[in-house]
């Protein structure tokens, strides 16, 4: 038992020592520089998958590996580290930092749901809709951990409302009043304000399931989500809570900035094929933002019916009679917003900025008309999506926040310098540097299967499902790396298969975007498990769910987003970037037929 004992207290070690040396007759019986770069392919990819080392360590195994096997240089290794994806992330990190800073992002979910009122059902869909949209612009993660003390805090005040309303009651009847009752509210008020304090929105796009969950254990301990007075109770917590995961994960769909997994295709295809101008910010949005719409009101309707059932009379009902509940939630919320106080010239300046980013975003190059990038035409193909977010991103070190001051000798408060809307410091807290290095390594595992050939082994060797249906092998790839997904990190999902995806695409003829856009949209359908994403596991931690609740609602969610993604492909998408036929920009391959 004792050897056992060690082998588990080891096991990293064992697993990536086991590894190396079982793959190892890869390279050395075939001594090919396809079957060199597949064995750094394959023990990338099991660490990825086990996570035996961690994801940004292993992400820098090409550049030790590729060197040794005389698959690409070192300089050139280096290189791929760093692209353009790392400036758009830059620019969209500092965006973050200052919304986050300066609390707007707690303003807009507040209004967005006030704005839908406090029917259960609406409030759930306001609730989504407000956390679908931040996720748009920040990153899933610090959503999730950002809205999820609000949507608590409304919660157990629509459970207290609940059993006061009884309380008066049976008060009415008895002619009692209930004083057990009112100290537990007060408790309950109590414990809702400290949890709201000590909760801290988790920044940058990051796979930290263990650290998230460590944050969360105050909340998990405190007790008030395991007490419920009636099943009812317990499934509106439920409903809750999975609407703020499956929500914070669909907003990241609908923009490039919004999910890591969008950023790393972009930066992947436009670097394979340089000549095609299909993918921009523009263009990402109109291709995905109906598919995003669709899946979350789908989601909305499904996670609905699961747990509280779906009653279109109570929905739509023309009265105003509000409940008790529904006036407590009411109040709930209008107080949160209130603590906010009016709006600040730091909010303001961060919103003008927002949508002064997004706005040279659209109309950089919209395609059904020229934009502002036509007036350097000399330069086409210059100026990127990196461009305007560093344009706008220096703007937050530059523009004054507050003065600084100090405190004569003779007493006078002067004014001596002033700060910014984000300092380098703050900057430095937010910026996830593990994924920058992650997406690094996967364009550096890229590079080095085109360099050794291995891109075109493995595309001629997949060329035999060209004889499927087209419908059939999107199909097919969805359902894989969906699966796939449930157990590997993200980035560490979509970075494995392009490098696979892409040669398949031009060895079987058919346009690459036809395999690679709906695969990496499925790559952020991680509904099934706690440890799935991040925003799974900070909903988890409060202990409300289950591993079969999660399990039942997003194998439901997971369906509907495939169905979502294969409809749009054969209808507005197919449309959009004329998937039908081989594009020029794809390399040709003699003597291949279309499918």
């Amino acid at each position: 038992m004792k050897f056992f004992s060690y082998i588990l207290v080891y096991r990293r070690l064992f697993l990536v020592v086991f590894t190396l040396l079982l793959l190892l007759p890869l390279p050395v019986i075939l001594s090919t520089k396809e079957a060199e770069c597949a064995y750094t392919l394959f023990v990338v990819a099991m660490f990825w998958l086990t996570e035996a080392l961690p994801l940004s360590v292993t992400a820098l195994l090409p550049g030790l590996m590729f060197p040794l096997f005389g698959i690409m240089p070192s300089k050139e290794v280096a290189s791929a580290y760093f692209k353009d994806f790392h400036l758009l992330l830059i620019g969209v990190i500092c965006l973050a930092t200052s919304i986050e800073k300066w609390n707007l992002h707690k303003r807009i979910a507040l209004r967005m749901v006030m704005m839908v009122g406090v029917n259960p059902a609406w409030l759930t869909l306001g609730f989504m809709s407000s956390t679908a949209f931040l996720s748009m612009w920040l990153s899933n993660t610090s959503t999730a951990a950002m809205v999820m003390p609000i949507v608590e805090a409304v919660a157990q005040q629509i459970i207290s409302a609940e059993a006061e309303v009884e309380a008066t009651q049976m008060t009415y009847f008895s002619g009692s009043t209930n004083t057990a009752l009112e100290t537990d509210e007060s408790v309950n008020g109590h414990e809702t304000n400290e949890r709201k304090e000590k909760t801290k929105p988790v920044a940058g796009y990051r796979n930290g399931v263990e650290k998230i969950s460590g944050k969360m254990e105050l909340e998990k301990n405190s007790g008030m989500g395991n007490k419920y007075r009636t099943k009812k109770d317990h499934m509106m917590c439920k409903l809750m809570c999975l609407c703020i995961a499956y929500s914070s994960t669909i907003g990241g769909l609908t923009t490039i900035t919004g999910t890591s997994t969008n950023l790393i295709f972009a930066e992947h295809f436009n670097m394979r094929y340089p000549d095609c101008h299909c993918i921009n910010f523009g263009s990402w949005f109109i291709m995905s933002f109906p598919a995003a719409i669709i899946i979350l009101l789908l989601s909305w309707i499904w996670l609905q019916w699961l747990f509280l059932g779906f009653n279109f009379k109570e929905m739509f009902q023309c009265n105003k009679n509000r409940t008790a509940k529904q006036k407590a939630c009411a109040e709930v919320i209008k107080q949160e917003y209130q603590k906010l106080g009016p709006i600040r010239y730091q909010e303001i300046v961060t919103l003008v900025l927002f949508i002064v980013m997004a706005m040279l975003w659209f109309s950089r190059d919209p395609g059904f008309i020229s934009g502002w990038s036509a007036l350097f035409s000399q330069y086409p193909g210059f100026a990127t999506d990196s461009t305007v977010a560093l344009l706008v991103g220096l703007l937050f070190f530059l523009i004054p926040a507050k003065r600084l001051t100090k405190t004569t000798p003779t007493g006078e408060t002067v004014a001596f310098d002033y700060s910014p809307l984000i300092t380098w410091k703050e900057f430095q807290s937010f910026m996830p540097w593990d994924i920058a290095i992650l997406v690094g390594g996967g364009f550096a595992l890229a590079d080095g299967c085109e360099e050794s050939g291995l891109s075109n082994w493995i595309g001629n060797k997949l060329s035999p499902l060209g004889s499927l249906p087209a419908w059939l092998i999107i199909l097919i790839s969805s359902l894989l790396v969906t699966s796939l997904t449930e157990v590997a990190s993200n980035p560490a999902t979509i970075t494995l298969v392009l490098p696979i995806l892409a040669p398949l695409a031009e060895a079987i003829q058919v346009n690459p975007l036809y395999i690679l856009l709906p695969s990496t949209l499925c790559t952020s359908f991680a509904f099934l498990l706690p440890v799935a994403n991040p925003p799974n596991a900070i909903v988890f931690s409060y202990g409300h769910l289950t591993v079969i609740d999660m399990v039942k609602a997003g194998l439901g969610v997971n369906i509907l987003g495939v169905a979502v993604v294969m409809l749009g492909m054969f209808t507005w998408i197919v449309s959009m970037f004329d998937l039908h036929t081989y594009p020029s920009w794809a390399p040709a391959i003699a003597n291949e037929t279309l499918p």
